[in-house]
C-alpha cells in the first residue's frame, strides 16, 4: 500500500509526520535514544521484519533523522546515528511516552521516566520557552506564518472566532 505524502501540505504536523509518520518508524527513533544504532539491535528489540526495518531506515535517513556510518568493511555493516534534527524528536518522544503514561492502567506500565542524575520520577508537560507558561488548548493558537495564503488566513480567523466564541 502506497502511503500518502504530506510533504506538500502547509502544517507543520502534517509534514513533520512525513518524516516519522509511522509507528515503526517512531520507536527506531526511540530505540536510538535507548543507544540502539546497529541494524541487529534495532530488529532484536523490535521484532520487525528486515524489509520493514531497511525500508525505515532508509526513509529515517533520507529525511535526516539518521546519518548513517560504516562500522565495519567486511561485509559492510552501517550503524545509524541520530542527527540533530533526529535529536530535536525527542520532546515529541517524551510527549507520546507521557500520554500513553496516563493512559494505560498503572499495573501494565513497566517503564516511567525519571531524571537521569537523581533517578526521582520525573512529570513532564509542555511550556512555552520564553515564559515558562504550561502550553494548554485553552491558551494556545494559530498565527499565521511567513507562507500562509488566504486560505490558511481564513482557517485561522475561524479557529480563533471559534476559541473566543464569536460568530465567524
Amino acid at each position: 500500500m502506497q502511503r500518502t505524502s504530506f510533504s506538500q501540505f502547509k502544517c507543520p504536523a502534517a509534514r513533520a509526520l512525513d518524516s516519522v509518520g509511522d509507528w515503526w518508524s517512531i520507536l527506531i527513533v526511540r530505540d536510538a535514544f535507548q543507544g540502539l544504532s546497529r541494524f541487529d539491535e534495532f530488529q532484536k528489540s523490535l521484532g520487525v521484519a528486515p524489509n520493514i526495518l531497511t525500508r525505515r531506515l532508509k526513509h529515517l535517513t533520507d529525511q535526516g533523522l539518521f546519518e548513517r556510518r560504516l562500522y565495519q568493511q567486511r561485509p559492510a555493516r552501517y550503524e545509524y546515528l541520530l542527527t540533530e534534527k533526529g535529536r530535536d524528536f525527542f520532546p515529541v518522544l517524551m510527549a507520546l511516552f507521557s500520554w500513553g503514561s496516563r493512559h494505560i492502567p498503572g499495573e501494565d506500565l513497566a517503564f516511567l521516566l525519571s531524571d537521569a542524575a537523581s533517578g526521582r520520577a520525573r512529570e513532564t508537560m509542555l511550556v512555552d520557552a520564553r515564559t515558562g507558561e504550561r502550553v494548554t488548548p485553552e491558551n494556545t493558537s494559530l498565527l499565521a506564518g511567513p507562507a500562509a495564503d488566504d486560505e490558511v488566513r481564513a482557517r485561522i480567523a475561524r479557529m480563533r472566532a471559534w476559541y473566543l466564541g464569536i460568530d465567524a
